[in-house]
């Protein structure tokens, strides 16, 4: 290598003298001084390098002999002051296309440039001249953003926390940290709705279900929730459907966390339920109108109660009973299966995964299986291959929003898969020994504590059972809890006199002497935490204790070293196809690249201003943690505006047939009435028949939710017209903005008409989308919607910027600022594009759409375009025709895809027997190339069957996709041959990515629910069972 380095270099110097000794003697070499600047790194120590001076000034500048620069003898070489800048730029990075290949793309579209194509493709009347930032509007370098982040980490105090409520310190273990948290193969997968190419983590979710069971005691969970508020609020709109509705009151425990009573007060709005506030012994049901109530176990402070004979008596009452729980609690503690609840939610933060101030954390949902198909959320379940063999798949789906819409049991979509995969992992790694280990040296420093406060006298001890939190009464709760401040130790201050300290698996004995002093009030103390353990004994009564078994399964007794641990994520990933591998071009679902120097959260200042730059509003809220919960927070927003104006009747919500189904089902959890309309051939909103609606629910009218560009993939001309028309009849425009990304720079939410909208951070601006969540879905409004943006009760919140006055709708997820640590992402994505990059990168994701299409053309069908004939960011290709010739559906297009080594693009959505495909602009152009190949090479294998060269039934996309299993298998029986079917494109034998196995069976998966592991014996049987 270093013989080498020395030959480049003698060569270089050479060609240097050379060039000298001909300048020095007039002559001008034909070809450019510098043998290869590809336009993206074009150095200006290059006279090239400047627009400012022209070829022969530049040469001409060579020839001066007593100035100082770089060069050999004689020769002058200028530099100018951008080569003394940073050069780490982000925008390069991130934006695929050179300008060489931009220009090149845009000719073959049939356009000079590519702003010539953005011209014809986004329409006149709603583009803005530029994008300004305050701040960081030339964007700054990655090392420039480091820097910035570190200046703002300097701003925080971390002091230690024994507040609980749900939040607790966690040792997050370092193999999990980095080969998950911190793994490109794990947080940048796809939700898995491909299961062939997703078994890694579809096992990883099936292990967290299988916990939260174990747990919980009870049969079935979903993979995970948003938070446990949420959860919660999800199990009563459960106990309003297993009603149907005809039961509308909820009660609802004081001792539950404020934050989760909170949301359930706000979504019970939406529902028309009465949601009732009272202490246990309280509680009425004569009325015979309630649907259900939550408790908490253990009680928001700290209290354990024995609530069997309470749930016995809800249950001759006709009312079902919800319970919230910690789970690490529930290692020492009866199961609430046990206990007779009928549905147990709560969050599994405290298994390994950082608190972060306020999330993004893994909640989750346990039931019976009477009421599986009332469930929210994704749930993983087994099922069997096209060879027989046991595999995993989303069971279910019919449940779901994308399918039901407004008759959806939930409108989430996007959960916390990354986080409830590090959640499971934590159990897996520490199996149910090493949790019980844990469990009980937090519950032994609680009775420490407790203990020692006894012998300081000054503070009464609540005589309570408690897990870990400890209940005591003071003179003067405040005083106390500002001296703990001193000591860098935050307490939660219940009212005047009391306080409650929780415990963790982060608290040492050192912490417990100083929470001693900070409670001695100054006085000394003559113990020492250490001296106190012979005196602790059991808090917990001897009739609560957990006798049942748990995590019996060997995958949570197997893995407890590191390198066991990283050699079974490994074998995991190595399963799951993701950004490592190829593109993921989902239409409406941006999967785009998450640049290392984006996770980097310390953080987040300063993000509220620049979202309002970037959408044209007035005010931002950041606390909806996924995109359906934003557009639900959107429209209660609304909900109150018109409330807030006396137009209480104002309930309908027009939709377009062709919207996210996320769109009506959040529309329904507000209580509105949906009124549909349709489109045109065109792909655009029916003008008309908006009208219609519009003006027919003139008086009623609230809402309009619309995507743009639309969701067919074209930037619909009437846009501001339709705004017009929704604001003529006393509506209000809601936004959708999965479709963000062709947006950004080029025109606005605020500029085209809307007055609330959603963004997507986890897709437009960056955070990676993790197999499933986290997600954020902030909202951003025009200003007089901004008194209206979500609240909270413990931490006091509102819009950013802040308004004078503040009419809140209520609190929507369980944090303050929802998924707080994952919002520097978006931060450091933005402040490093700067507006001129983030411009820029939305022109080439329309460029790369349009280029695709231009190269499927003859091949598919495209269906949609705009006036111009052009595409925005992504675009719809028409299969429905193969049924027909072929036989062939979407999912064998996708299915075969996976042969190639891509992820399908979005199926059968927004037109069934359609694929939609959504390139964005960090993919480079040799991947758009190899992904158009395989598609243009499945046509080809399409055509052989219609020309009766394949057999209809038995063929290359039927059998896809083929995993190594069958094809090393001794029997052979297809038509075609096994290297025809593994390898169909010459790229994939320097590199493929393998599916682990054949295409699998959702039918049987649903008839056959199983959503926990299977043991070992019984997968052998399934299988057998299968083959029969």
């Amino acid at each position: 290598m270093e013989r080498a380095r020395k030959v480049a270099n003698r060569a270089i110097l050479k060609r240097l003298v050379n060039e000298s000794k001909q300048s020095r003697n007039g002559e001008i070499s034909s070809r450019s001084p510098v043998s290869y600047t590809p336009s993206r790194y074009v150095s200006s120590l290059s006279p090239f390098g400047s627009k400012n001076h022209s070829r022969s000034d530049s040469l001409g500048a060579r020839n001066v002999s007593n100035n100082v620069g770089f060069g050999v003898g004689s020769q002058i070489r200028s530099i100018s002051v951008e080569a003394l800048k940073s050069s780490d730029t982000f925008p390069r990075r991130h934006n695929s296309a050179t300008p060489e290949e931009q220009t090149k793309m845009a000719e073959s579209c049939g356009f000079d440039s590519l702003d010539a194509l953005i011209d014809a493709t986004v329409p006149k009347a709603i583009r803005i001249d530029s994008m300004k930032f305050s701040k960081f509007d030339g964007g700054l370098t990655e090392s420039q953003m480091i820097e910035h982040m570190k200046d703002l980490e300097s701003k925080n105090k971390i002091f230690k926390s024994f507040i609980g409520m749900g939040y607790y310190n966690t040792h997050v273990p370092p193999v999990i940290l980095r080969n998950i948290m911190e793994n490109p193969a794990w947080y940048t997968q796809y939700t898995p709705y491909q299961a062939e190419i997703s078994q890694g983590r579809l096992e990883s979710l099936l292990n967290f279900q299988t916990m939260i069971t174990d747990l919980t005691g009870l049969p079935m969970s979903n993979a995970s929730l948003l938070d446990e508020g949420t959860a919660a609020a999800e199990a009563m709109a459960m106990c309003n459907n297993i009603v149907k509705g005809k039961k509308k009151t909820f009660i609802i425990a004081n001792n539950c966390h404020p934050q989760t009573i909170d949301i359930c007060k706000t979504r019970a709005d939406g529902f028309d339920l009465k949601v009732v506030t009272a202490d246990l012994k309280d509680i009425d049901y004569s009325s015979g109108d309630v649907c259900g109530v939550l408790v908490q176990y253990p009680g928001t402070e700290g209290e354990i109660l024995d609530y069997g004979e309470f749930i016995k008596n809800a249950h001759a009452q006709g009312v079902k009973v919800v319970m919230a729980t910690d789970l690490l609690a529930l290692i020492m503690l009866k199961p609430p299966g046990e206990l007779g609840a009928d549905i147990v939610v709560g969050s599994a933060q405290r298994f390994g995964v950082p608190m972060g101030y306020g999330g993004p954390h893994a909640a989750f949902l346990a039931t019976s299986q009477e009421y599986k198909r009332m469930m929210p959320g994704r749930i993983i379940g087994v099922s069997v291959d096209s060879s027989g063999k046991p595999a995993l798949r989303m069971a279910m789906q019919t449940r779901e929003q994308h399918i039901r819409r407004d008759k959806a049991t939930s409108n989430i979509c996007t959960a916390q898969a990354l986080l409830a995969n590090m959640a499971a992992m934590y159990a897996v790694y520490h199996g149910p020994e090493g949790l019980k280990t844990i469990a009980q040296r937090v519950h032994g420093l609680a009775g420490a504590f407790a203990v020692g406060l006894k012998k300081l006298g000054n503070i009464e001890v609540q005589g309570i059972p408690f897990f870990d939190t400890v209940k005591v009464t003071c003179a003067d709760a405040h005083a106390i809890a500002d001296a703990a401040y001193k000591s860098e130790i935050n307490l939660r201050v219940v009212d005047a006199k009391t306080i409650t300290v929780s415990f963790d698996e982060t608290t040492t004995l050192d912490d417990l002497d100083k929470l001693f002093k900070v409670f001695a009030g100054g006085k000394p103390v003559s113990f020492t935490a250490a001296s106190l353990a012979p005196e602790v004994g059991n808090a917990i009564p001897s009739g609560l204790l957990r006798q049942s078994s748990y995590l019996t399964h060997q995958i949570f007794n197997t893995y407890h070293t590191e390198h066991e641990l990283l050699r079974y994520l490994h074998k995991l990933q190595s399963k799951d196809l993701s950004l490592c591998h190829s593109m993921i071009p989902l239409g409406s679902c941006t999967m785009k690249l998450n640049a290392t120097t984006e996770m980097m959260p310390e953080m987040f200042n300063n993000l509220g201003d620049l979202l309002c730059t970037i959408t044209g509003f007035d005010s931002f809220s950041l606390q909806p943690n996924a995109g359906a919960a934003g557009e639900y927070a959107g429209l209660m927003v609304i909900r109150a505006y018109h409330k807030s104006r006396g137009d209480h009747h104002r309930n309908v919500c027009i939709i377009p047939v062709s919207a996210h189904g996320t769109n009506p089902a959040s529309a329904a959890m507000c209580g509105m009435k949906i009124v549909p309309v349709g489109t045109d051939s065109k792909g655009n909103i029916n003008i008309e028949e908006l009208r219609k609606a519009a003006e027919a629910n003139r008086d009623k009218l609230s809402a309009l939710m619309v995507t743009y560009p639309s969701t067919h993939g074209v930037y619909e001309e009437g846009i501001d017209e339709i705004c017009r028309i929704i604001h003529d009849n006393g509506g209000q425009v809601y936004m959708d903005g999965a479709n963000m990304n062709a947006q950004v720079g080029l025109t606005s939410p605020g500029f085209i008409g809307a007055d609330v909208c959603h963004l997507n951070l986890h897709k437009t601006f960056c955070i990676p989308h993790g197999g499933g969540g986290p997600g954020m879905g902030p909202i951003g409004v025009k200003k007089h919607l901004a008194p209206f943006l979500p609240s909270h009760p413990v931490v006091s919140t509102g819009g950013i910027p802040a308004t004078d006055k503040s009419h809140p709708l209520g609190t929507i997820s369980a944090a303050p600022w929802g998924s707080a640590l994952i919002l520097p992402i978006s931060y450091t994505y933005i402040a490093m594009m700067g507006s001129k990059g983030l411009t820029d990168a939305s022109k080439i994701a329309i460029l790369n759409a349009n280029y695709m299409a231009k190269r499927l053309e003859n091949y598919y069908p495209v269906l949609f375009r705009g006036v111009n004939g052009t595409v925005a960011h992504e675009f719809i290709v028409d299969l429905r025709g193969f049924k027909n010739t072929a036989g062939i559906e979407p999912e064998d297009v996708a299915k075969r895809l996976m042969d190639y080594g891509f992820h399908a693009p979005t199926m059968s959505w927004p037109v069934p027997g359609t694929l939609m495909i959504e390139p964005t602009e960090s993919e480079s152009k040799a991947e758009l190339d190899r992904f158009c190949d395989a598609l243009i090479s499945i046509r080809e294998e399409i055509a052989q069957i219609e020309n009766g060269k394949a057999d209809i039934h038995n063929n290359v996309l039927k059998g896809a996709p083929h995993p190594p299993s069958l094809l090393m298998g001794d029997a052979w029986t297809k038509p075609y041959t096994r290297e025809y079917a593994a390898f169909p494109a010459s790229w994939l034998r320097t590199a493929k990515f393998w599916p682990t196995t054949g295409r699998v069976d959702n039918v049987y998966g649903d008839r056959n629910l199983i959503c926990t592991l299977l043991p070992v014996s019984q997968m052998v049987e399934e299988e057998a069972a299968a083959n029969a």
